[in-house]
């Protein structure tokens, strides 16, 4: 089979055949750094873009990557021919012959020539016989058949213009391209494929598939006819170098799809080959008497019918290749790119013979900088090649070169990325373990603690694979158990040495997937605990790691989710899996029922271990203690909790030691009674020791240390029992209450004794109103129960003035919570009868709360905190200062206290921003739901204290202290709420802006001052909120600030030019009032006057564009691997926008043979360009920095740009080659037909 070169299809005005450059190495780059790696690298050939098969002898030359996109039309030729070697050339296209002369043609006879492409779409026929049908109208008719399958393509690619018979016939490929790209008149960028629809996504794997079968059906004498093959990879690489990007994804999808089935034909014609050439050995070597002559000849001439095959094979491969792939992988849309990246791993698993060199996989490394979807591609191309250790024993070259990247993936921004390349790194750990250092290693344990589960799961495999992974042979031989010690002792190894997070928890969630039968073995877990001489060098922070190991298995295997903080998790569970759920806890239930209370006896005096130990029974299936007869442990049990609570006064064991008792009393089951008499028990014993505390306590004024100390727990166990347990019938609150009320009174009861006191009588409050919401209360509970509110909060108010700061905040802490419960949100839910519980706060109350929040919440000295106070501490510290501060605005959100007490918390915002800012902000945005106006009066509010403390502090040279500059960047932020639904704010935004006016007039100037009224320095603070308002609310404000200078200034102070009366009367002016002159200054004009083609092809953000921002911008350094369509209101030059993915798009670009020469044929104007311009301008000045207190301060959110933006009509529009455009900064350089650099 012949080549014939073909003309192009140049339907870009900047195309040109010398584009784009290949490195002469296979690992060229234009980096300096990467160039010196490529100089070690010196065994490799030096080709470019090498031939599918025959590799060592391909030279490129200047051949197909020094030259433009193509498309290679191959014509008809004697079958036996001399071959053409494939050129760049460009010659006119001869006008095809008829491929039949017998009648017309299906295209003519069928009504609707795009039957094909429904017949697909609609996916009622196996891909099979309609590939079968297809081929017996193509052998009745060639031209016919293959007119049906071109307009296949052409209406898969949302195109519903039709190539006629007479197209095919007189017109070129370029030509028809070209009509149909004019035909492309479709409203909707969208396209079949990348429509997400389920019909759509059947037709993307029915399209995927019909290339693939027709291939196969056609792959023992059709593919070499020599005119459906030539003519449809001519038609598909014309196709792939159109500017409208549905031609070319469609196309490149289809071509990289044919190139992957023609891979698998010459694969097989490659062992045909080689049986053939077996065979013909084999007869070869037999004796001349045993020798058949006959057998020779044909065998000799199956062979040279298999090489001309393999050859034709060869030259389509090629022809895709260097017309399609060498183009398409740096395509500007990812998707293409993302494409071919993943049909060449294909090839290279299904052909690695001749595909799997160093010329193909530098495709690979090249494209590990690029977007995600292209990023995730290469990952997962290359583990289908490092899964096999024949494979990734030929790719130890790549492997030394890319290794580093591969090893950064793994804390991608993308967390799919990272899942990805730890498992490719996985699977070089298994076949090729040596190239993997200690250091690398290194880089991915840390992920096992990761928040995202997979990238977790997936470090915890690598880790399990390189740490733990045992030879279970040798495990064997010791035993289960002693297989199991082994694995613990190098998991707590790494558990404690590393020091990377102390919660086991995240550690046994990630090892989970590969190692959950050794994580499962509960009971030689508990026999490494239970023996008494453990091995040398366990100690106590040993035996703390394998208690919090066991408890989190425990919590895995029975609840089937990752803890708290990582996700995402499962969210439904099949029945198989709670099947599994099920069986483990039963299985640790049989195994630790007996051995709890053993373990609780060893560690008792430990209260870290007591604490883990104690969350055991949650997991439990605790219905075996009776039915499998296992009560005697339930005693041991219980005693060992009793003995736990007596002997411990550790707020944490308390809680612990509580809550496992409350699981265990349940009247659900069987065993409740026993479980109740020895919570009563216990009950007992307290109450009784406190009954007679409280009566040495009324009697004396005094109680000596001991006493003190006793009473404290006693109450301490009490109040965390009455959290879980009701405690009514033991009548705590009356005692309580007498202790409470001696404490207010006379201030002789200790605080240690103060504090557990106010938590009983609390919970004691709690009990009783769950006991009336559960039946119909009589009125006289009801009002029983709002004396014990009234009376409590009023104590607790008195305790806000005490002494001591933690008797406060307790103080606090109960009374943020009791007006929560009783406030008007407990009548709701068909629970109108207890509205007389009700309590709403009186302002004294109110006054004090706030009063509080700022002594504690909002204090400098509290927030910074002593030297000597280790950082853990000051932690603890600031984790109860933000609960104190979630309880007062909870008040707030559920109209306990007015909208206006918000206002001592709002004024804070800017300030605490970094310890409060998550708390306030979301204060601010539900407070702003429940009444828009009063939120804004309250805002307004916070403004105005502010800067009366301020004037009251500093007097009238406040304005130019730091502390003013924050009021206004305070009220610039409560602007920002203001941005979203300017309808719904107007009103309350326009009322904001009166109130303000009408207080910055509120004082008069003193006699004889030349400053203005006392207050007027808040105009500048309200020019603030001016962006905000829409143009008809300025006009009217202007005009109400107005009428308020006349009636407030006299005469002889309405001509004075006061600096913020002018700064907001600015602010409340159009910038199309004020700002024309300006704008005439900042727009610079052109140098010369573009032609009407350059306009047509101008990007929509150009030069044009009036903002000033925007003309004063610097330049793009580098062009971004993205769509070539400028997005409006972005900053070309903003470094936030440069940087779109990290470690990816500028090392990607800078990694392409392209580039260095590109910049090289850049003429000296444009790489001046390319320097950012920051000095200043003539003719900008004071003037534009005046300017800038009046433009409309949006707050930009600098949003990822994306490469697969498209522009409205689907198309990808050309950029100009103009020395003096926006545009010359964007040229998009991963679209070849787009691309037109012309030497200067």
């Amino acid at each position: 089979m012949l080549l014939r070169k073909s003309s192009r299809v140049l339907d870009s005005p900047g195309s040109s055949s010398s584009s784009l450059v290949q490195p002469q190495g296979m690992w060229a780059s234009p980096s300096s750094s990467v160039a010196q790696g490529d100089a070690e690298m010196g065994s490799l050939p030096a080709s470019g873009v090498p031939d599918v098969l025959d590799l060592s002898s391909s030279e490129d030359g200047g051949g197909s990557d020094s030259g433009s996109d193509f498309e290679d039309t191959l014509w008809k030729g004697g079958k036996r021919g001399t071959r053409t070697p494939l050129s760049c050339t460009l010659t006119a296209k001869r006008p095809r012959k008829d491929a039949s002369r017998d009648g017309g043609s299906l295209a003519e006879r069928n009504q609707e020539p795009s039957n094909l492409f429904e017949v697909v779409r609609l996916a009622k026929s196996a891909m099979e016989s309609v590939v079968d049908d297809w081929l017996e109208s193509y052998k009745q008719n060639k031209e016919a058949g293959f007119l049906e399958l071109v307009n296949f393509f052409i209406r898969s690619c949302g195109c519903k213009g039709v190539v006629t018979p007479e197209m095919f016939r007189k017109q070129q490929n370029s030509e028809i391209i070209q009509q149909l790209t004019e035909q492309f008149d479709e409203d909707s960028a969208e396209y079949p494929l990348v429509l997400t629809t389920q019909p759509w996504r059947k037709f993307q794997v029915g399209f995927c598939e019909l290339v693939t079968v027709l291939v196969r059906r056609c792959q023992y004498s059709i593919i070499y006819d020599e005119y459906l093959m030539d003519t449809l990879i001519s038609l598909l690489t014309g196709l792939s170098d159109s500017q409208v990007r549905a031609f070319r994804h469609t196309s490149t999808l289809a071509a990289m799809k044919l190139m992957t089935a023609l891979v698998r034909v010459a694969l097989g014609v490659s062992l045909h080959k080689d049986n053939n050439q077996r065979q013909y050995e084999a007869e070869r070597n037999k004796g001349p008497s045993r020798r058949a002559t006959d057998k020779l000849e044909a065998l000799l001439e199956k062979r040279r019918e298999l090489q001309e095959q393999q050859e034709e094979i060869e030259n389509m491969m090629n022809a895709i290749f260097k017309g399609v792939f060498v183009h398409r992988y740096r395509d500007v849309v990812p998707e293409i790119r993302a494409i071919c990246i993943e049909e060449m791993g294909n090839w290279m698993q299904s052909y690695s013979a001749s595909f799997l060199t160093d010329s193909y996989l530098k495709y690979i490394g090249w494209t590990l900088h690029d977007k995600r979807e292209v990023r995730l591609k290469c990952l997962k191309a290359l583990q289908g090649l490092y899964r096999s250790r024949e494979m990734a024993a030929r790719m130890e070259l790549f492997t030394s070169r890319f290794k580093g990247r591969m090893v950064s993936m793994v804390l991608d921004k993308e967390s799919d990325v990272g899942v990805e390349a730890i498992k490719l790194l996985t699977l070089i750990l298994q076949n090729m373990e040596e190239m993997l250092t200690d250091e690398d290693c290194e880089a991915i344990y840390p992920v096992v603690y990761a928040s995202n589960r997979a990238l977790a799961a997936a470090a915890g495999e690598f880790l399990y694979r390189k740490q733990f992974d045992l030879d279970w042979e040798a495990v064997k031989e010791k035993g289960r158990r002693g297989g199991s010690r082994d694995f613990f002792r190098l998991l707590l190894a790494f558990f404690i040495e590393s020091e990377l997070h102390e919660h086991a928890a995240y550690l046994v969630d990630s090892l989970w997937d590969c190692a959950a039968p050794l994580l499962k073995d509960w009971d030689g877990l508990t026999h490494l605990l239970l023996e008494e001489s453990l091995e040398e060098g366990w100690g106590d922070q040993q035996e703390n790691a394998l208690i919090e190991i066991l408890v989190s298995s425990m919590r895995q295997a029975t609840e089937g989710k990752p803890p708290v903080g990582r996700g995402p998790g499962k969210k439904v569970l099949s029945a198989r899996e709670r099947k599994a759920l099920e069986d483990d806890r039963e299985k640790l239930t049989q195994y630790l029922i007996p051995l709890l209370p053993q373990l609780l006896a060893k560690f008792s005096a430990d209260a870290e271990k007591v604490v883990l130990l104690l969350a055991a029974p949650c997991y439990f299936n605790l219905s075996l203690y009776s039915s499998g007869r296992l009560e005697k442990y339930l005693e041991q049990l219980l005693a060992q909790l009793r003995e736990v609570v007596e002997k411990h006064t550790c707020q944490e064991v308390l809680e612990a030691a509580s809550q496992a008792l409350y699981v265990l009393c349940n009247p659900e089951f069987t065993f409740y009674s026993r479980v109740d008499l020895a919570r009563s028990c216990l009950v007992d014993a307290l109450t009784d020791k406190f009954q007679q505390e409280v009566a040495e306590l009324l009697q004396v004024s005094y109680l000596d240390e001991d006493e003190v100390y006793s009473m404290a727990a006693t109450l301490k166990r009490i109040s965390v029992l009455h959290n879980a347990h009701d405690l009514t019938p033991w009548q705590l609150y009356e005692p309580c209450s007498l202790l409470l009320q001696r404490a207010v009174d006379t201030g002789e009861v200790p605080k240690q004794v103060v504090i557990p006191i106010m938590t009983c009588v609390h919970f004691s409050i709690l009990w009783d109103l769950a006991h009336v919401s559960d039946t119909v209360p009589a009125q006289k509970e009801l009002l029983a129960l709002k004396r014990k509110v009234a009376s409590f909060c009023s104590l607790c108010q008195s305790c806000l003035n005490d002494m001591d700061s933690s008797v406060r905040e307790q103080a606090f802490v109960l009374l943020s919570d009791l007006l929560l419960v009783f406030s008007p949100q407990l009548t709701r839910g068909e629970r109108e009868a207890l509205e007389l519980l009700v309590y709403r706060p009186e302002v004294a109350l109110q006054s004090q709360l706030a009063g509080f929040l700022m002594d504690h919440v909002f204090n400098h000295a509290e927030l910074v905190g002593s030297d000597e106070e280790d950082s853990e501490g000051k932690i603890e510290r600031l984790h109860q200062r933000r609960n104190l501060l979630a309880g007062f605005c909870k008040l707030i959100i559920y109209n306990v206290l007015e909208l206006s007490a918000a206002s001592d918390v709002f004024k804070h915002y800017a300030k605490f921003y970094k310890d409060y800012g998550d708390i306030i902000k979301e204060t601010l945005s539900r407070a702003r739901q429940i009444d828009r106006d009063e939120w804004a009066r309250t805002l307004l509010l916070s403004l105005q204290q502010l800067l009366t403390e301020l004037l009251l502090q500093q007097g009238p040279d406040a304005v130019y202290s730091k502390a003013f500059l924050e009021i206004r960047d305070l009220a610039r932020r409560f602007s920002m709420f203001f941005s979203l639904h300017q309808l719904h704010n107007r009103q309350a935004l326009v009322a904001l802006h009166k109130a303000g006016i009408k207080f910055a007039f509120q004082e008069p100037a003193p006699s004889g001052s030349e400053l203005g009224p006392l207050n007027l320095p808040f105009l500048e603070v309200l020019s603030e909120f001016s962006p905000r308002l829409l143009r008809p609310d300025k006009k009217l404000l202007l005009s109400y600030l107005e009428q308020t200078c006349q009636a407030r200034l006299s005469p002889q102070q309405r001509g004075k030019a006061w600096n913020p009366l002018l700064t907001y009367r600015r602010s409340l002016r159009s910038l199309d009032d004020m700002g024309s002159d300006a704008s005439r200054i900042a727009a610079p004009r052109p140098r010369r006057r573009p032609s009407a083609a350059a306009k047509r092809r101008r990007l929509d953000d150009s030069s044009q564009r009036g903002d000033s921002s925007l003309q004063l911008s610097s330049r793009l350094e580098t062009p971004t691997l993205t769509s070539t369509v400028l997005k409006r209101g972005h900053q070309p030059g903003s470094p936030a926008q440069l940087q779109e993915e990290e470690g990816s798009e500028l090392d990607f670009v800078q990694s392409q043979p392209w580039f260095s020469s590109q910049r090289s044929r850049e003429s000296p104007s444009q790489q001046q360009l390319r320097v950012p311009r920051s000095a200043s301008r003539p003719g900008l000045g004071s003037r534009m920095d005046r300017l800038s207190l009046m433009e409309e301060e949006e707050e930009m959110v600098i949003q990822e740009e994306s490469s697969d933006e498209e522009d409205p009509q689907g198309l990808d529009r050309p950029l100009i080659h103009s020395h003096s455009s926006q545009g010359d900064q964007l040229r998009d350089l991963f679209d070849s037909t787009i691309l037109g650099i012309e030497d200067p």
